[in-house]
């Protein structure tokens, strides 16, 4: 199979399978890829990084900054650029860091940063790798949707023979490659529009209008979307750097208005329409060009509002054949019927209702806990679940009826 346009990341961690590393560089690249190489301090040791810069025709990172000229080596950056991050050989320590959130190298900094998945070829000694404390930590990975490439059995550094040399070079591509191939998800080709965050509505250049959705949500939508295999843009309000990594085009707005418009011209060409943003309902009628003084105030102000636009009943209206169109209910009582009234009000095709009564759900929350309902009057009801899985849950119900 041909890796042509993908772009793999790959850490290469401090073992002496390092050297089967430039082996598979040339052959990835042969096959198409374009390859970025991250070491280890400890990885230099057994390979040099000019080996990797010949191979790649590009710098090879170790460090977090050049002591040279100071050159910051960002990880974000380099998290969100591959279609996999691909970790070989991965060593006990590493993946004992990895599970346990240690960022001390780039390789690892890296790793808590991407937002594309991740694939390890673990690589050490018999006893470190049936060590229990190993293999809690292969599965805590492996939980957390880390793929696994299992080391084989033989003649190890050592002298003992057992498990523990890293996969082949041809082995570990053909890993890739069936990785690449099953990614044709069930939104394979679809192109998906998603709203998240909130709207910021201004009463003067300081103050504004606003709530406390925080974008998790919407974000964890996209990436769960991509995975799917779909083309995703999100439109999103106000949100921190921290939420706001993904691999899928990003429209940052401010306002309900400008998400309508920044809406409203990707529309038509979307599939998939998902309303997850926490849209302001009100808007202030006028907005003070300098900031409201206190002093020679009254105790008491008025801000008249007038009602935004409905981002969501407008796409609707505006719905082709074919399209599905998902929305958010975030209620604090009468949930189902609420629901059921915005399912049919709005014309949607399925509803994602959660309280903010559940533990665990609604603003800020890492977890979520969700009901959807469908035209039929269908309900799919889910336990407390963080977002990553919530929205996967979604998709696949957003995949059973778009392929019904």
């Amino acid at each position: 199979m041909s890796l042509r346009g993908k772009k793999i990341l790959l850490g290469v961690c401090g073992g002496i399978a390092a050297y089967k590393c430039v082996y598979l560089v040339r052959s990835l690249m042969q096959a198409g890829a374009d390859v970025r190489v991250i070491m280890t301090p400890a990885a230099t040791d057994f390979v040099g990084k000019l080996s990797f810069a010949s191979l790649t025709r590009k710098p090879v990172y170790s460090t977090f900054y050049n002591k040279e000229d100071g050159t910051w080596n960002n990880h974000v950056e380099l998290g969100l650029w591959g279609d996999i991050y691909l970790i070989a050989p991965a060593t006990a320590n590493t993946i004992a860091s990895m599970a346990h959130g240690e960022s001390d190298t780039l390789v690892l900094a890296t790793y808590l940063s991407a937002s594309c998945p991740v694939i390890i070829a673990p690589a050490m000694d018999l006893d470190m790798w049936q060590h229990p404390a190993t293999q809690e930590n292969i599965q805590l990975l492996a939980e957390r949707g880390v793929h696994i490439i299992p080391p084989e059995s033989g003649s190890l550094a050592s002298g003992l023979e057992g498990t523990g040399r890293l996969a082949e070079p041809d082995q570990i591509q053909t890993f890739v490659e069936s990785y690449f191939a099953e990614r044709k998800g069930p939104l394979q080709g679809k192109k998906v529009l998603i709203t998240a965050g909130p709207t910021y509505e201004a009463i003067d250049p300081v103050r504004f209008i606003g709530n406390h959705a925080s974008g998790k949500m919407g974000f964890a939508l996209a990436e769960a979307c991509i995975n799917a295999g779909a083309e995703v843009i999100i439109v999103h309000g106000p949100v921190s750097n921290e939420v706001a990594m993904t691999s899928a085009e990003r429209v940052a707005v401010t306002s309900a208005e400008e998400m309508y418009t920044a809406c409203s011209e990707r529309f038509d060409a979307c599939d998939i329409f998902i309303a997850a943003a926490a849209v302001a309902d009100f808007t202030p009628v006028q907005v003070s060009a300098e900031k409201i003084k206190k002093e020679g105030a009254t105790a008491h102000i008025s801000l008249e509002l007038k009602r935004t636009k409905d981002i969501l009943a407008e796409m609707s209206k505006r719905r082709h054949p074919g399209q599905c169109i998902v929305g958010f209910a975030l209620e604090t009582e009468n949930a189902l019927e609420n629901a059921r009234k915005k399912l049919e009000s709005k014309d949607l095709d399925l509803l994602v209702l959660n309280s903010l009564r559940d533990p665990g759900a609604g603003f800020g929350y890492d977890t979520n806990k969700i009901t959807i309902l469908d035209r039929q009057g269908d309900l799919a009801t889910f336990d407390t679940k963080h977002k990553s899985e919530v929205a996967r849950d979604i998709i696949h119900r957003i995949s059973l009826f778009i392929h019904a």
